[in-house]
């Protein structure tokens, strides 16, 4: 028996897997597939477990309905193996306070995931009504699983969280068609490009295997990469003249974020650190323009704390500012009991004088607010930042204004996953500054697949990601996604760095998903036009 005659009985094998050696087939795949992610980025594994996913939705015709409930049950099995273990450190948060908030560990690990596989149960649903018997199907599942994506990226405010064209972040040069197509155009290609061996067990006229699609796909690699060396040579990293970095990473326990009581050990380590020497000849803060903390950096209401400002002030020299996460009170009578806050960035001077300040826009489901939050309440029910009512969404994004260096687009934590998350289309910032606290993930792949995430943004826009995280992993990247510095996870310490420079607006920057939406639509057309034919010869 020929090697290829085993590789198809293999497959006819999965074909005709039903029950439940079915659902671990698709599970094991799932959970095999997150290998392609960071930290790992061991791409080439989705070359065998998409596939695998393809010859399912094809046994899946054996069902009823042609086979769309059966597809939708083997995506939801493909689904819940991929966000169980890519989510897993989730549940981290959860011990945070463990008194308080254990006991939801199993939800949040189990019941995020369940909710999320119902999107790829979608993805391979819409895929198994647009199935053909040839590699056309290849196509289907890409535009389905896309669609699925964006879906899951905007749903309920969405969470688009390791979206499968993350698989293609890392050899760098391959990422580099992100500022083509975008996330979601990358998730088309990922999908499409990796599902390809599964035609290669698909009849043709001779009886030969059907190397046309794989063969495809590896010259679309190809081409990818060569896109991708050629524009990395084009822009080599430049400096804005004058910008002079320092990223302070504190490396702070959670629970000590979120008690007053340690205010002055708070301070006192942000200022001591922020000062510290990088070397001989270092003198410390004064070698910055830009001083930069990480998000909701106090356990305390910075601006209404003068003695904390003072501090501050003092800390700074003349020509250096202070970027620096803080909960915001709201413009209240004084007096009034402050119940809810903003999630915010400030640009502080070296008087102590609040220069602009941003409010997070995107809050996170269930860390900085409950769905239908005062039934939620009543039933006793409270985010895990435990701010009663919830945490206050901004109005709008804009351009922070930063002295010595150009505006810069402001994104909190988690608002860094979302693609198109711009400012006003009228003002194009000069650089991203991603304020972030991973520390509630521990040491986890969870902080390394945030960072790759806030990186794809960086490619997508041609701006350079100036990312502070509490406890890591702080970086400079430039526009293209070179890392030109970084602190590791769970590392204490100090980052000095300059600025990249921007390079011109991408495609995506200027046309936005229109390009994968124009893939998608070309796939459902070709998909669409095979079975009308195969019905009407």
């Amino acid at each position: 028996m020929s090697a290829f005659q085993r590789f198809r009985q293999i497959a006819l094998a999965i074909i005709l897997t039903w029950g439940w050696k079915r659902a671990l087939l698709a599970m094991g795949c799932g959970a095999l597939s997150v290998l392609a992610l960071a930290p790992f980025n061991i791409f080439p594994v989705l070359f065998v477990t998409l596939p695998v996913m393809v010859w399912l939705i094809d046994g899946a015709g054996a069902g009823r309905y042609n086979g769309v409930p059966a597809a939708a049950l083997t995506g939801y099995w493909f689904g819940l193996g991929y966000f169980v273990p890519g989510l897993y450190w989730i549940g981290k948060a959860f011990f945070v306070e463990a008194d308080i908030f254990a006991w939801l560990t199993p939800f949040a690990v189990l019941g995020l995931p369940a909710y999320l596989s119902i999107f790829t149960a979608i993805g391979f649903a819409l895929a198994r009504l647009l199935w053909t018997k040839d590699a056309t199907r290849i196509l289907a599942l890409a535009a389905s699983l896309t669609v699925a994506e964006w879906l899951r990226g905007h749903v309920l405010t969405g969470f688009p969280w390791n979206a499968f064209g993350y698989a293609l972040s890392e050899p760098l040069p391959l990422a580099q068609t992100a500022s083509l197509i975008g996330l979601w155009g990358m998730t088309f290609l990922s999908i499409a490009i990796f599902a390809s061996p599964a035609a290669l067990i698909d009849r043709t006229p001779d009886r030969r295997p059907a190397w046309r699609a794989p063969a495809a796909a590896i010259a679309l690699l190809l081409v990818m990469s060569i896109f991708g060396a050629i524009r990395l040579s084009l822009h080599q990293t430049t400096m804005v003249a004058g910008a002079k970095l320092r990223l302070m990473q504190p490396d702070l326990q959670q629970d000590a974020k979120f008690n007053y009581a340690a205010k002055a050990e708070v301070m006192k380590k942000y200022l001591a650190l922020s000062d510290r020497a990088s070397g001989p000849q270092s003198t410390g803060v004064r070698d910055a323009t830009i001083l930069i903390w990480p998000e909701s950096a106090f356990p305390f209401f910075l601006t209404r704390e003068a003695d904390a400002m003072a501090q501050i002030a003092e800390l700074l020299p003349k020509g250096t500012v202070l970027i620096t996460g803080s909960v915001r009170a709201p413009d209240l009578p004084r007096g009034t009991p402050i119940t809810r806050a903003y999630n915010s960035i400030y640009v502080i001077d070296h008087d102590g004088s609040v220069l602009s300040v941003y409010d997070k826009l995107h809050l996170v489901p269930f860390g900085e607010f409950l769905p239908y939050q005062g039934l939620m309440e009543k039933l006793g029910f409270e985010q895990l930042t435990r701010v009663r009512g919830g945490f206050i969404p901004g109005s709008v994004r804009h351009a922070l204004p930063v002295p010595g260096a150009p505006p810069a687009l402001p994104l909190i934590c988690y608002e860094a996953i979302f693609p198109g998350e711009v400012a006003g289309r009228n003002e194009r910032p000069g650089w991203i500054v991603n304020l972030t606290n991973d520390g509630w993930f521990g040491i986890s792949t969870g902080p390394y697949q945030h960072l790759e995430q806030a990186r794809m943004r960086a490619i997508e826009l041609g701006l350079p990601l100036v990312r502070s995280a509490n406890t890591g992993v702080s970086a400079v990247i430039d526009p293209v996604g070179r890392t030109i510095a970084s602190l590791g996870l769970g590392v204490e310490g100090i980052l000095d760095a300059n600025l990249p420079a921007a390079i011109p607006p991408t495609v995506y920057a200027r046309v936005g998903d229109v390009p994968a939406a124009m893939l998608v639509a070309l796939a459902v057309f070709l998909a669409v036009r095979r079975r009308v034919a195969k019905r009407h010869p």
